[in-house]
């Protein structure tokens, strides 16, 4: 027990030293810290004890599969906090309850797309978190059915802010939660107000054979 806690330490560790470096290049050049997210995703699947990848697939892993980095999908987003705050508990892929708050809503609109609206929530248990899962119209087919992550901060998934303080909200990043890999694992799905009704083909996907 104790050697699987400090591997998920590490686990930790290195997915938020990756966030920082992609926060970093992507100030200047978000494709190139779009490779390096899916680099050091894909050795972090491939070698550490804590990948959510089931034995069997282990051996045949080479890499997630992605769409391209597609500029078109990367969002920057004032959060709409003038709306009644509103606490609930949504069900996870095993079952169990988790506990949102809702902060605020985001709407997803740049020169290339208008998605609609996704609402942001804090994960209401210790140490909390800022927290934006979605479903598309994709999802079930060309990604998991149970939704995406676009931002999660207890897993250091943030892309952080613009200088004017719009969330940096880039679905090129957007991957699927662990239990979409392995059933063990309990991960929040996304609720109905987070469906978007036109197809995201932009971060993490469903292998070629699902498309």
């Amino acid at each position: 027990m104790s050697e699987s806690l400090l591997t998920l330490l590490d686990w930790r560790r290195r997915l938020n030293d990756l966030y920082a470096e992609v926060r970093r290049l992507s100030r200047g050049d978000p494709q190139t810290a779009h490779a390096r997210w899916q680099q050091v995703r894909n050795t972090l699947f491939a070698e550490h004890p804590q990948t959510p990848l089931m034995p069997q697939a282990r051996a045949d892993f080479t890499a997630l599969p992605v769409w391209p980095y597609d500029p078109a999908y990367a969002f920057r987003a004032s959060i709409q906090t003038d709306l009644p705050p509103e606490s609930f508990v949504v069900q996870t892929s095993a079952g169990h309850d988790m506990p949102l708050t809702r902060v605020g809503r985001v709407a997803l609109q740049n020169d290339h797309h208008d998605l609609g609206t996704l609402d942001v929530y804090w994960i209401d248990v210790y140490g909390g978190g800022l927290f934006v899962p979605f479903r598309d119209a994709g999802s079930g087919r060309s990604s998991y059915g149970g939704g995406r992550y676009l931002l999660d901060t207890v897993k250091s998934a943030d892309l952080g802010s613009s200088p004017g303080g719009q969330l940096v909200l880039d679905f090129n990043f957007a991957y699927h939660p662990s239990c979409y890999y392995d059933p063990q694992w309990s991960c929040p799905l996304a609720p109905p107000q987070n469906h978007l009704k036109t197809e995201v083909r932009a971060g993490e996907r469903s292998a070629e054979q699902h498309l």
